[in-house]
Parts: C-alpha cells; structure tokens; sequence
C-alpha cells in the first residue's frame, strides 16, 4: 500500500493507544519507516534508468532492506529509546511495523498480476521471500484506494474529536492549524 496509507493507518493505531504527542508521532514513524528502502528509486531517477524502464535498485532493495524482523526490531527500539513510556513505544512500533508488512502483502502489487512483492521477513539476512501472496492488490487497486479514503475520513474524524491529527508527525504548527480549520468546519456544517 502507498506510505500516506501506511501512515493513516499507523497513526490511528497510534491515536487510540497512546497518550502523549511525542509517543504517538514514535508509533506513527515505525508504520512508515519501512518505505524508506523504496527511497532507492531515487537512484533509478538520477541513473536514468527509469525513464528507460529499466530499474535495478529499487525492485532489488525495496522490501527487502526495512521490510523484516531485523528491521522491525531495530526500528522499535530506536524508536522506544526517543519515547516517554518506552516499552509501550516499543511494543506499539513493533506492532504498526508489522501492520505495515501485513498491508504490503494484500496490496503492493506492481501492475501487472505477476508482479508480486514478497515479504522478505529475515532481510536483508536473508535474500529468500518468507511470505508471498498470489492474490496480491495491485498497489493502484479501487481496494486500496477504498481503504485510504476510509482511513482518511476516520483520521480527520479523530482530528476534530482529540484535538491532534496525522500532521502533527510532522509539525506540530501547522497541526494546530489544520485541526483549527476542520473543528470550524464541523461547527459550520453542524449549525
């Protein structure tokens, strides 16, 4: 699935099991940490290779670098180390991380039906897929574009309720602002 669904996802985990900002921004960051090995398609980009079609690192190393159990721990713990209630950061991360994996698996496929993304769950230890589904959604899929505008309408739901939203991962202004604007949107359309 895309990383802005990973990260709705991971941060509505995070909304219901938390109970501080910065505990809750740790467990947001472990559901898309994962995606960072899909950051070599930036040197397809810069080779040239994928305006040839022709891309080596990034179907080489995305899902096989941060999408395992080497990273999943790792994640966590750095992750813990930066969090006010450690354990539970780290529970939490390790528990999103792996939602992450479990989303990629139904649906990252490529765009054709053969173009499956096997988890590598020992990597990079290991360069043999653990779990590979034939029935994958193809990441482009009206499946996952379902479930990110539900996870979308449920995180601002959220938002306008607690006070905080997805945002504030990121900045914590401009999360002010936002939640601002959607409360007087709510308070319009209500009366």
């Amino acid at each position: 699935m895309s990383p802005t669904t990973h990260l709705l996802a991971s941060w509505i985990v995070a909304a219901y099991t938390t109970d501080n900002l910065r505990d809750r921004r740790l467990v947001t960051l472990a559901g898309v940490v994962p995606d960072l090995d899909g950051l070599s398609i930036v040197i397809d980009i810069a080779n040239g290779s994928f305006a040839r079609g022709n891309l080596y690192y990034y179907p080489q190393y995305h899902h096989w670098l941060l999408h395992g159990l080497p990273a999943a721990l790792l994640c966590s713990a750095i992750l813990a180390a930066f969090g006010r209630r450690r354990w539970h950061v780290f529970g939490l991360a390790f528990l999103v991380f792996h939602l992450h994996l479990l989303c990629d698996l139904v649906g990252s496929r490529g765009p054709d039906a053969t173009d499956l993304w096997p988890i590598f769950y020992f990597g990079p230890l290991s360069q043999h897929p653990m779990w590979t589904w034939k029935h994958q959604w193809g990441l482009d899929s009206w499946s996952n574009r379902i479930i990110t505008v539900m996870l979308f309408v449920w995180a601002l739901w959220l938002a306008v309720k607690r006070g905080d939203s997805f945002v504030g991962v990121f900045n914590r202004r401009i999360d002010r602002v936002f939640v601002g604007v959607l409360r007087k949107w709510c308070s319009e359309a209500g009366g």
